[in-house]
C-alpha cells in the first residue's frame, strides 16, 4: 500500500470517528422537549408598535405547536425547517431584508421554532427584524 493510500485510509477513518463523536455529543446534549400542560409567555415587537404580550396554555412540547395552536403565526416549511412570515397578522416583508427572530430572555435561540422545546414558564420574544 502507498503512502498516499494508506493517508487516505486513516484520514477517513479519523473523519467517521470525529462526525460519530459530534452526532454523539448532540444527541446527549439536545434540550428535551417537556410533556404535560404549561404555560409560556410570548412577546411580540413589531416597527415602532408597543410590544404585545400573549400567555399560552398548551400541552404542545414544541414552540410551534404553541403559537399555531392560537393562531400567532404562518409560515412555510423548507429544507431548513419551518419558517416562519407572520406573526400575529405582521408580515415579514423579504423585499426589506425583514425576518422574524426568536429570542429566549433576550438570547436568540439556535433551534429552529418546530424543533424549540418548551418548558412551564418560558417566555420568549419574537421580533421583527430588518437587513440579513
Amino acid at each position: 500500500m502507498t503512502n498516499s493510500k494508506r493517508f487516505a485510509l486513516i484520514l477517513g477513518a479519523v473523519i467517521l470517528v470525529l462526525a460519530s463523536a459530534m452526532g454523539l455529543l448532540y444527541a446527549i446534549g439536545r434540550p428535551l422537549a417537556v410533556q404535560g400542560d404549561k404555560t409560556i409567555e410570548i412577546a411580540v415587537l413589531a416597527g415602532d408598535e408597543s410590544p404585545k404580550h400573549y400567555s399560552i396554555g398548551t400541552d404542545q412540547p414544541f414552540l410551534l405547536g404553541a403559537l399555531q395552536q392560537i393562531d400567532l403565526v404562518q409560515g412555510e416549511e423548507s429544507s431548513a425547517g419551518f419558517y416562519i412570515t407572520t406573526v400575529d397578522g405582521v408580515t415579514a416583508d423579504p423585499e426589506k431584508q425583514e425576518w422574524w427572530c426568536i429570542t429566549k430572555g433576550g438570547e436568540m435561540v439556535m433551534t429552529g421554532v418546530a424543533q424549540l422545546p418548551i418548558s412551564n414558564g418560558d417566555a420568549f420574544e419574537l421580533t421583527l427584524m430588518a437587513g440579513w
